[in-house]
């Protein structure tokens, strides 16, 4: 058996094999709700074959949002349309997981393909909120800074969308907290030059996670997985750094984390990042040697032999595919049938699958 088709066990849940679905906006929701579009999109890489399937950032409020067109989980009205994507990805062997996310200052702008800017108010955007009145960029608006009452919001918004997240049937929660967002804006020094207890040393700046983590665990059975997504360096001087990352994962893993989502950069747009083939796995490989947790890989990994390969060298517990997921649904049992390895097919689609490639 390859290593990539080997079960992995988080908690109560057991994934089948080592190919998941890393959470990509499809910026098509109205008011947070998901409709037909994330039925499909969703509902066919579950049949494709996949382990996990991670639904896209989703907001634990509407500012929380990065635009118009996110999903959204501060609402009860939102868990229905959710509950049907979670119960038809379960029916097919896939293990539905949400991510939980709040954009901090980079919220409030255009659909993905639009440009990326702070739209005005009666153009569907919003006044987005950071830990300080730093912006990100060219433009985007200036964020109002946090204040102590705005935070304890925060931590209880991703509480309460967790909560909405296991009535929706999702057996895997992830919290966002890598490229650019409000709890990476928190982390680094680049974005957040608070001076209160959540500013300043690495105590204090892992501190907004740190809650969130913790609530979220409070609220999230004991038995089902809990994720967080972290990047790893801001690949800019005096930003968030691996060393940091590593230390905030040892604490992670304290407060209930099972997998790390290892990710890169989002916070600034003049970071300089030395893109390539598989170029973030060493960062989840040495997250998962001196913190002693799993992590998951992404970052363009393209074929089957070299998500094999991260596995079995250790470099990850589980990958994570984007690009390759959108352009092929099916890519998990391509995979299967490149790497010898028999797999499950949808039994309406038997007809189609290459000899010798079916689990008996």
């Amino acid at each position: 058996m390859s290593h990539l088709f080997e079960p992995l066990i988080l908690r109560g849940i057991t994934l089948p094999h080592r190919i998941g679905i890393p959470p990509m906006c499809q910026y098509s929701a109205r008011d947070g709700i998901a409709n037909d579009w994330h039925f499909v999109h969703y509902g066919s890489r579950a049949v494709g074959g996949a382990a996990l399937l991670i639904v896209e950032a989703t907001g634990v409020a509407p500012e929380g949002r990065i635009s118009f067109g996110d999903l959204g989980l501060w609402s009860d009205a939102q868990v229905e349309p959710l509950a049907h994507i979670a119960c038809f990805a379960r029916e097919h062997g896939c293990v539905p997981a949400l991510q939980l996310a709040h954009a901090g200052r980079k919220g409030g702008v255009g659909l993905g393909w639009q440009k990326q800017c702070t739209l005005p108010l009666d153009e569907g955007g919003w006044t987005p909120v950071a830990p300080s009145p730093i912006t990100f960029g060219d433009g985007y608006a200036v964020p109002t800074a946090l204040a102590a009452t705005g935070i304890r919001n925060v931590v209880d918004s991703f509480a309460a969308a967790a909560q909405r997240a296991l009535a929706a049937g999702f057996q895997v929660i992830e919290v966002h907290a890598a490229h650019g967002y409000l709890l990476h804006q928190f982390l680094s020094p680049l974005s957040n030059q608070r001076t209160d207890e959540y500013g300043g040393s690495f105590e204090n700046r892992s501190r907004l996670a740190r809650e969130v983590v913790t609530a979220v665990r409070a609220v999230w059975p004991d038995e089902l997985p809990l994720l967080v997504r972290l990047s790893a360096t801001d690949w800019v001087e005096g930003g968030w750094n691996c060393d940091e990352t590593v230390e905030l994962c040892r604490i992670l893993k304290t407060l209930g984390v099972d997998l790390v989502d290892v990710s890169t950069a989002g916070l600034v747009p003049w970071a300089q990042i030395p893109v390539g083939a598989g170029f973030q796995t060493e960062f989840a490989a040495r997250i998962r040697r001196e913190a002693g947790i799993p992590t998951a890989a992404v970052g363009l990994i393209t074929s089957p032999q070299q998500a094999d390969h991260i596995v079995r060298s250790g470099q990850a517990d589980l990958v994570l595919l984007g690009r390759e997921i959108l352009r092929d649904p099916y890519w998990p049992l391509h995979a299967a049938q490149a790497l010898g390895q028999a797999t499950s097919w949808p039994r309406q689609y038997l007809r189609a699958a290459p000899a010798g490639s079916v689990e008996r």
